[in-house]
């Protein structure tokens, strides 16, 4: 009865046609020039490029290995070159520099310059520094204005002498002499021509006191006046100093300025900072007449007593934070680890006795200065690792700026201190790598997030498995053999590893392009043929990467088989029995998963308690195998309650599982053991099950079908086998099966068979080799059938269960049930 539904060997697994690939070895191939697939995530990248308005940025997702990280960089570089300037003075890509803000000095002002002229606007800075270093000391030195300086000060001499001479005479008339203190002019009596001691002063009547002080009072009121007309002369000739030094300022600076001027005369923001130069340079004029320090007695100063060394010449300098010289087109930045410093810039600090310095030269610029005007790569793992870098990433994308500033200035976690560099505008492309899980949450939870990031690239990890992309496959791995140096494949090596590629995504007609994995393959491959010294790698090196690598990965799994070949978990591979049936299950184990065989029972009587999931009730089951639990309520309900009440208890178990049980692919073998402890009909134990089932009795799809059935067979080999064991599979999963070679050959050689039923009334049959029965015209299920078994037990608990009913009503004891 079960043949019927058994699967032929060729429907077991692909096998790649070797006419497929015309061709000796991948060395006679084209290496790949193009991409293979992905023509969705490639049209939103060439439309996300292609859109240069505020908002269109890319959020490349898809599985790791599926190149979306080379197809990225191969894009940039196509539109790069598309985008790269013909002259070699384009503006395009621009410089930006900072310089002094001689209006407020802790907000340093940005200046875009062209393409490479932030270099050269530092040198042109730098020579006028030196410039006035070195002229300014030739002018302020020199005979000329030595000779011009020295004349007003003789004339101030002469007029104060002009101005004290009469006062000096006047006060010898009166018995006195000007004495000149600290505090200022003394006026001292006199005795014979000398100043007079405090002794005979003190020994003078009081008569002869009084009239000198009320000289002195009268002299001091011509001295008081003669005072201030001498500070009124001294301002005069002052005055005139500082016009003189002007005047020598601007013969200084009124040529290097000009220059620069004429020379970056189509930057206005350029040609303020130079008024700003000059008005400086006239204003601190003493910066080029102080003599240099004497950097050997600076040395000698203790540390305690160093002072911060500062740079007279700093208003002048600049800083250029984004040098795009040697840049041909539009910048290209992949940031592997964005921190906040890293991605938006930072002012640097110079450490001193007693705390920090900073300056404008100081500011150093991030990833998001450099690729300004281009393009930058993030990875969304690496930027939402970084505390308050996604915030400040999409405020920059959102503003259009960029500020360098600390991150607890920039979240106002604290008062912005220091400086506050003037923002720098912002037209950059930001690319973000990352997997779908994120972008979904992101796009869930951020209201930002889908203003700033509007083009989705999303890659599969699959392709159609046509003649074009086989081709290209082989060509992808003649390109990277030959990049790499690694031997080339013949024929069979690449219809090997072509099948691998189709078992990857479990679909016969589909091939994946997860290239990372695909990669490791060739390289293992590689590996064991030069361990053969072959010239060329075949099917059996790349079988034998393939064996290798489930050896290096599968210890637990072959714990697993240990345990159930010596009887500590029991599982069955032989006979039958009631309500107890093999269900197949899928481990998990990051880079490795097996199928693994499970008993699970059912057991069922009388009550109203419904179905009971133990691993529900233990809290070991998920939402997925909750689900599938409960469905097999509405079959039942469905199929044998129509005329009756389902009078039923059951309880279903997945004996010794501790580790806890999800998703619904069982629900179908926890169906089959019900149906068999209700109807008293032994389950094979040879055959082990999988597939889901709906409330209509069909068996659906399920993942990890090559796993499972390969987990049983493993299973049945340790154990022996008998040519009677095999996998109850659904009909829909016959593409998904892609199942190694040596499974196939043991079927092709009826050692093992794998059954695949589209209804659970076909699967009851091939469990159990009796017919499942449909009704007939008058409602009935065919005598002896596993469906008129169930329904009479289930009309047995009705009746029961009525007459217990009936017996409570009446308090009959007779019919109520023994405690």
């Amino acid at each position: 009865m079960a043949h019927k539904f058994e699967v032929p060997p060729d429907k077991l697994s692909w096998r790649c046609d070797l006419s497929y690939l015309p061709f000796t070895c991948t060395a006679e191939m084209t290496p790949l020039e193009d991409f293979i697939g992905q023509d969705r995530a490639i049209r939103a990248i060439q439309f996300g490029l292609g859109v240069n308005k505020p908002g269109f940025n890319i959020f490349v997702t898809g599985l790791t290995g599926t190149g979306k990280t080379s197809i990225i960089k191969a894009f940039l570089k196509k539109a790069t070159v598309e985008r790269a300037p013909v002259q070699a003075d384009a503006e395009s890509p621009a410089d930006w520099c900072y310089v002094y803000n001689f209006i407020d000095p802790d907000r340093p002002q940005s200046i875009k310059m062209r393409r490479g002229w932030g270099r050269v606007l530092k040198s042109d800075m730098e020579q006028l520094i030196q410039f006035l270093q070195h002229e300014g000391r030739r002018v302020f030195e020199g005979d000329e204005f030595a000779r011009d300086r020295q004349s007003l000060v003789e004339e101030l001499q002469r007029k104060q002498q002009g101005l004290m001479e009469p006062l000096m005479a006047e006060a010898d008339k009166n018995g006195f002499t000007l004495r000149m203190t600290p505090s200022g002019v003394a006026l001292l009596p006199t005795k014979e021509g000398k100043p007079m001691q405090e002794a005979d002063y003190l020994a003078l009547p009081p008569e002869q006191k009084k009239a000198l002080e009320d000289k002195r009072s009268e002299i001091g009121k011509s001295v008081e006046e003669t005072l201030r007309e001498g500070k009124k002369v001294e301002r005069e000739i002052n005055q005139r100093l500082e016009e003189l030094e002007k005047k020598a300022g601007e013969y200084l600076v009124a040529i290097p300025l000009a220059e620069l001027r004429e020379k970056y005369s189509d930057n206005l923001k350029l040609l303020r900072y130079f008024d700003g130069v000059r008005d400086h340079i006239l204003n601190s004029l003493h910066r080029f007449k102080a003599a240099e320090p004497d950097a050997a007695a600076a040395q000698l100063l203790p540390v305690q007593m160093a002072e911060p060394v500062t740079d007279p010449f700093l208003p002048y300098r600049v800083n250029v934070i984004v040098d795009n010289s040697d840049v041909q087109g539009p910048p290209i930045i992949v940031e592997t680890n964005p921190s906040y410093h890293n991605l938006f810039g930072v002012v640097e600090k110079k450490p001193v006795v007693g705390g920090y310095i900073t300056d404008f030269t100081l500011i150093k610029a991030g990833s998001m200065s450099k690729a300004n005007g281009g393009y930058i790569v993030l990875y969304d793992r690496d930027v939402l690792a970084n505390a308050g870098v996604w915030e400040a990433l999409l405020r920059v994308i959102k503003n259009r700026e960029l500020r360098i500033e600390e991150p607890a200035a920039f979240f106002g976690w604290a008062p912005p201190q220091g400086l506050r560099p003037e923002p720098i505008p912002t037209d950059t492309k930001v690319i973000v790598i990352g997997d779908p899980h994120l972008y979904r949450a992101l796009a869930s939870t951020d209201p930002d997030f889908r203003e700033t990031f509007k083009v989705k690239a999303d890659f599969d990890f699959q392709v159609d498995r046509s003649q074009q992309n086989i081709t290209a496959f082989a060509c992808f791995i003649s390109d990277y053999c030959s990049r790499e140096g690694l031997h080339h494949f013949d024929t069979s090596g690449v219809a090997r590893v072509i099948e691998h590629c189709a078992r990857m995504v479990e679909d016969q007609e589909k091939l994946s392009t997860r290239f990372s994995d695909i990669v490791d393959l060739l390289i293992e491959s590689e590996y064991w043929a030069g361990r053969e010294k072959a010239e060329l790698v075949s099917a059996k090196h790349v079988e034998q990467a393939i064996l290798e690598k489930s050896f290096r990965l599968n210890l637990l799994e072959k714990r697993l088989q240990e345990l159930i070949t010596d009887g500590t978990v029991l599982v069955e591979v032989e006979g039958s029995e009631v309500g107890q049936i093999n269900g197949l299950a899928v481990y998990q184990m990051g880079d490795f998963s097996f199928g693994k065989p499970s008993r699970i029972t059912a057991k069922t009587y009388m009550g109203r308690g419904g179905l009971v999931n133990i691993e529900r009730e233990a809290k070991l089951s998920g939402k997925s195998h909750d689900k599938g639990v409960l469905i097999l309520g509405g079959y039942l309900g469905g199929k044998y309650a129509q005329e009756k009440p389902l009078s039923l208890s059951t309880s279903i178990c997945f004996e010794q599982s501790y580790d806890g049980v999800d998703g619904d692919s069982a629900s179908s073998t926890e169906l089959y053991a019900i149906l068999s402890s209700l109807s008293g009909v032994p389950l094979k134990q040879n055959i082990a099950v999988t597939g889901s089932v709906n409330q209509n009795g069909e068996i659906q799809a399920i993942g990890g079908i090559n796993r499972k059935i390969e987990g049983f067979y493993d299973l049945c080999r340790v154990k022996g086998l008998t040519g009677e064991q095999g996998v109850l599979m659904p009909t829909s999963n016959l593409r998904n099966l892609m199942l190694r070679p040596d499974v196939v050959q043991a079927v092709a050689e009826e050692k093992f068979h794998i059954y695949a039923v589209q209804s659970i009334d076909q699967g009851i049959e091939v469990l159990t080799d009796v017919v499942a029965g449909t009704r007939n015209t008058a409602g009935k299920f065919p005598a002896g059938s596993i469906n008129a078994l169930v329904e009479q037990k289930l009309t047995q608990f009705a009746e029961r269960q009525r007459q217990i009913n009936a017996a409570e009503a009446r308090h009959d004891p007779s019919l109520m049930p023994e405690t």
